[in-house]
């Protein structure tokens, strides 16, 4: 007998899905922030710089990402 996915346990499951990939893509960006924050700064002879610059302007914008997606989304307000 084949289980059938209730509502509830899809929408669980889309929601594991957004806040991995949301989790996934706040460490490849940080990452990639310092490494290229590193380079440059070896690159400009100002370490570090960079280094904790460019991760910081990361997290400041991903955070505005985060909260604009997971917000309420709701278009009408309560009536």
């Amino acid at each position: 007998m084949e289980k059938r996915n209730s509502p509830s346990s899809n929408f669980k499951n889309n929601s594991l899905v957004k806040y991995l990939a949301l989790g996934t893509e706040m460490l490849v960006s940080i990452g990639a922030g310092l490494f290229l924050g590193y380079k440059a700064d070896h690159w400009l002879h100002v370490f570090p710089l960079l280094s904790i610059a460019l991760p910081l302007l990361i997290l400041v914008g991903f955070f505005y990402k985060l909260i604009r997606e997971t917000g309420n989304t709701k278009k009408n307000g309560p009536k």
